[in-house]
């Protein structure tokens, strides 16, 4: 087989096309960004390929056709204009403060004076973009075509600190002159994980046109299946033959680990290129995502705000608002995590506008899950995996006792994010996280942090229903004989409950053997109390 070159962290648009990279083409949809507009958005989670997709446009308005040649856009554009462009990119260092936020505008504001020659009149950023941009104007004759890089990693970095706010006011300052210097501007193109609301960034901006939802641009970022099919086929062949599996099996497996990503609705799924590529370059399915590392601001958010695991791991429904614009003084958790690539959409409901927003896929789920287990439950570390491991086999032996028992042990004691009145929710939340995370199909009904959570557990030979009940300081009192009467009460009433409302109904065509668990934690942040299981052959 020929030797091909995998582009894996290749960033730089030249470097890849001079030394022989494999490159997807997506510069069809470079051509028409350019010529249909221009202040343009773009929120994609990150290794994703938005600043080779920067760097592709980059060379392409520098007038770089020699970079194009066998590309669509090589024959869609006639005129190949060279225009001056400024690339912006915060991607290179870390924000903790406000310091080192001025000190990454003065490097990039230096060099473009530097090269261009500009005398600096104004020490302030601002000032200085905006001579920037019409002395480059003056000079060339030409507009200027200014590219954004991860433009809101200074406020994701300081985020729950006391310099969140004032790295805001420092970009949302810095980024003022890109309105006032419209008519001198040819191209604007912005990226970044989240969308930060555009009151508190990008002021005036308006005319700002976000595509992250857009359905012409849903693959202009990520491998689309067919991309896959096209362009790799012979990797997917060695990937097959080094696992020992068909290619059609490989395909598959493919499919389930890294595709999955919709950025509209009724679109091709999408699959994560840096997995995509590190699985072919490994020939190994991997977890590559997680093992690049998690985003620190999405720890911090979950460590700061109610840990609401409905939001974000049994299907949720949600309106485009409720998940497009992130807003830091918000409680609302859903656009971080949909934005970070955690969830994505799943379906669309047209007449209501409704959209269906879950895990793209397994190195995904699996990897979140773990990442929230290790956050909220007090197992040492390095135990997760296996009492994990022993709750999955006490599920298929239909041990209930044992499995409780497991989880009994994990949510013992509130961990220090966890605040007192937030532990229904936990206890109902955490839970659920366990028994997802033995890859056992899990239906639930979480609803809010007061109310009921019926949860679903089915393996090959049986489903287990459970009902989780708050005993509301019932019993928890100082008298252990009342304690027991109310527990037995509240356990009683649980397995009513299921009955009562069919529950199990829903099952009894499976042939599994049926197993109805009432369980009952303390509202005072003391743990699992008690359950009662009954089970039958159906």
């Amino acid at each position: 087989m020929e030797e091909r070159f995998l582009p894996i962290g290749i960033q730089d648009f030249e470097d890849l096309r001079r030394r022989g990279f494999l490159y997807v083409d997506k510069t069809d949809l470079v051509y028409k960004l350019a010529h249909e507009g221009k202040p343009y958005f773009l929120s994609r989670p990150r290794r994703f390929g938005k600043s080779l997709l920067l760097s592709t446009m980059e060379y392409y308005f520098l007038g770089k056709k020699e970079l194009f040649k066998g590309l669509a856009i090589e024959t869609l554009e006639k005129d190949w204009i060279e225009y001056p462009v400024l690339k912006i990119s915060f991607g290179a260092d870390n924000y903790p403060d406000l310091d080192c936020l001025k000190s990454q505008e003065n490097l990039i504001l230096s060099k473009y004076e530097k090269e261009y020659g500009i005398e600096v009149s104004d020490p302030r950023a601002a000032p200085r973009l905006n001579n920037i941009i019409t002395t480059l104007y003056e000079k060339t004759g030409k507009q200027v075509v200014i590219l954004i890089d991860e433009y809101d990693k200074p406020i994701l970095d300081a985020l729950y600190t006391e310099y969140e706010e004032k790295n805001r006011q420092e970009l949302r300052a810095f980024y003022s002159p890109l309105k006032d210097c419209d008519k001198y501007i040819r191209f604007l193109f912005i990226t970044g994980i989240t969308k930060v609301s555009h009151v508190n960034i990008f002021s005036g901006l308006n005319q700002l046109n976000d595509i992250s939802l857009d359905r012409a641009y849903s693959s202009i970022c990520g491998i689309s299946e067919s991309e896959l099919k096209k362009y790799f086929k012979p990797e997917i062949a060695s990937l097959a033959e080094e696992q020992e599996i068909t290619v059609a099996e490989a395909k598959e497996k493919l499919a389930r680990m890294y595709d999955g990503y919709h950025f509209s609705y009724n679109v091709e799924g999408l699959y994560n290129p840096f997995c995509l590529l590190k699985c072919f370059s490994a020939k190994s399915f991997g977890s590559y995502w997680f093992e690049s590392g998690t985003p620190s601001f999405l720890v911090k958010t979950l460590q700061n705000q109610p840990l609401e695991l409905e939001n974000f791991v049994n299907g949720r429904i949600a309106t485009e608002n409720q998940f497009k614009n992130y807003d830091p003084d918000s409680k609302n958790m859903l656009p971080v995590i949909y934005q970070s690539g955690y969830l994505t959409i799943k379906d669309f409901e047209k007449e209501t506008r409704f959209f269906t927003l879950d895990f793209p896929n397994e190195e995904i789920r699996e990897g979140f899950l773990d990442v929230l287990l290790k956050k909220f439950v007090t197992v040492p570390y390095d135990e997760i995996g296996l009492e994990i491991n022993n709750l999955k086999i006490a599920l298929r032996n239909d041990n209930v006792d044992k499995a409780l028992s497991i989880i009994k042990s994990a949510i013992a004691d509130l961990p220090t994010i966890v605040k007192k009145d937030m532990c229904e929710n936990y206890y109902e939340s955490v839970t659920h996280l366990m028994f997802r995370m033995t890859g056992y199909r899990v239906l639930s009904e979480l609803q809010s942090v007061a109310g009921r959570s019926d949860v679903v557990v089915a393996t090959n030979k049986s489903v287990f229903i459970f009902e989780l009940k708050m005993d509301k300081g019932k019993a928890t009192t100082g008298d252990e004989e009342k304690n027991a009467e109310e527990l037995k009460k509240i356990l009683d009433d649980a397995l009513a409950q299921i009955d009562a409302n069919g529950y199990s109904a829903r099952f009894a065509v499976s042939g599994k053997t049926m197993h109805k668990i009432g369980v009952v934690f303390s509202s005072d942040g003391k743990g699992m109390l008690g359950w009662k299981s009954l089970a039958r052959c159906e």
